[in-house]
């Protein structure tokens, strides 16, 4: 069996983006959740107090394992803080916190590309279960089958990354102005510092979307210019 250097320097590549991405959110989260914030708030408290003041009221705010596990979940209702950002008093944690309402707003207010997110979910679920099937399996046996599988489920997976992009940047903006009108982050060091942790995290969807483009890109070239590699 012989590995396409194309694919092989693909694949190494969006690794290496990926690992650094991860390094990225995880030192600006390490280095940051040590700058206490001055409001002495936890990142609980300032989740309940954002849902308070838009009025959103059937939203639960609840700890889970996991660090930087934490998620707004539509289907249910709840937003998901991992222990340490539910009960830290970090400006990380408040960051992150104020993040996650920025979902449950956008949520509120029918905020398009979360909707199109949300509604993607199923058949980007659906094209994730299929790629290594057609990737590991069928792409030996029958190519000319996989290949066009393949960018199909690839192009899904990168449009649903695509989506993605501003509804992180919208939520991470949102968490920046609230913080700021809440007062729960002091201008100055207290507010850069929360910053740097959400930028930080960003990137990981710039990352996620980088990667599926290119591979998405790489099997639509093979489609199209009828070349593989199977020997």
């Amino acid at each position: 069996m012989i590995i396409d250097p194309l694919y092989l320097l693909l694949f190494l590549g969006t690794m290496a983006l990926s690992l650094w991405a991860s390094w990225r959110v995880k030192g600006a989260y390490a280095r940051y959740s040590q700058v206490p914030a001055s409001s002495g708030l936890s990142g609980a408290q300032i989740a309940q107090r954002i849902l308070d003041l838009n009025g959103i009221r059937d939203v639960a705010v609840r700890p889970t394992k996991g660090l930087l596990s934490d998620h707004y979940d539509p289907a249910n209702k709840q937003l998901m803080l991992c222990e340490e950002n539910y009960y830290g008093t970090n400006v990380a944690a408040l960051g992150v916190a104020a993040h996650e309402c920025g979902h449950a707003i956008q949520h509120q207010q029918l905020y398009a590309p979360l909707q199109w997110r949300m509604a993607a979910v199923g058949i980007t679920t659906i094209a994730g279960n299929i790629i290594p099937i057609a990737g590991f399996g069928l792409f030996y046996i029958a190519p000319r089958i996989a290949i066009p599988i393949l960018a199909a489920c690839f192009g899904i997976v990168m449009l649903f990354q695509l989506v993605t992009l501003p509804v992180e940047f919208d939520a991470t903006a949102r968490a920046k102005r609230i913080l700021a009108q809440t007062g729960a982050v002091a201008p100055g060091a207290e507010t850069a510092a929360m910053s740097k942790v959400l930028d930080a995290a960003a990137l990981t969807y710039v990352a996620a979307f980088i990667s599926a483009l290119g591979t998405f890109l790489y099997y639509i070239m093979h489609m199209v210019g009828g070349q593989r590699s199977d020997d």
